[in-house]
């Protein structure tokens, strides 16, 4: 594994991926084929707060290698499921060891569910408001090098968006945790400029179409 230039790793497959990557098989999939790439399905936009919520404290990887067990866990994250769980099932996940045990990040997902319930009656989808936060181009940095990634931890949109589901009751959630959630589900395209994976993924933000936008 060699670095081409700053923020650009070259891996033994000769794919040159952004730096955070490594050479960690599973992790070089999930670069290559999920992060930064438009989602607008909101059993999988549900999955991906919840897991960044899990995340705290620890690495994406960390939670990566665990997705698989969370997605059983937790019905695949089926929203109506989810939000039906009860102190019962939180009892059952304490007991789990393939994922994260933690009580306040499980009651937080069973939460979450139920307020996703509230707001897709609310605005119709979570895509729909999700995607209401993506940047206007012009915001956004002319040269995706690694110290403008690693200088954008926040954004405006990203502390409106927390600011927006905290007032309607989620947890774990807040304007890092946003700007993570919309960097991994193509809201933002952050894979840097070298990055082999960088036109496919914006790309598909050129195909992708969006929901109907509304006012925040």
């Amino acid at each position: 594994m060699a670095e081409r230039k700053p923020g650009i790793i070259v891996g033994e497959d000769g794919v040159a991926r952004c730096f955070w990557v490594g050479n960690d098989p599973l992790y070089c999939h999930y670069h290559d084929t999920e992060w930064g790439f438009p989602e607008r399905n909101d059993q999988r936009l549900f999955e991906k707060v919840c897991l960044e919520g899990f995340q705290a404290g620890l690495s994406w990887i960390t939670i990566l290698r665990k997705r698989e067990n969370f997605r059983k866990a937790f019905r695949d994250f089926e929203i109506e499921t989810v939000a039906r769980m009860n102190q019962r099932s939180v009892t059952r996940l304490l007991s789990d060891a393939g994922i994260v045990r933690h009580r306040a990040k499980i009651e937080s997902a069973i939460n979450n569910a139920r307020r996703a319930r509230e707001l897709e009656s609310e605005v119709g989808s979570l895509a729909r408001f999700f995607w209401d936060y993506e940047p206007e181009a012009k915001t956004r940095p002319k040269r995706l090098t690694r110290a403008a990634v690693v200088a954008m931890t926040t954004s405006p949109e990203s502390v409106a968006m927390a600011r927006a589901l905290k007032s309607r009751g989620w947890t774990f959630i807040g304007p890092t945790t946003s700007y993570a959630f919309m960097q991994a589900m193509g809201l933002v395209n952050d894979h840097l400029d070298g990055c082999a994976v960088r036109a496919k993924a914006e790309a598909a933000r050129t195909r992708f179409r969006r929901p109907s936008r509304g006012g925040r």
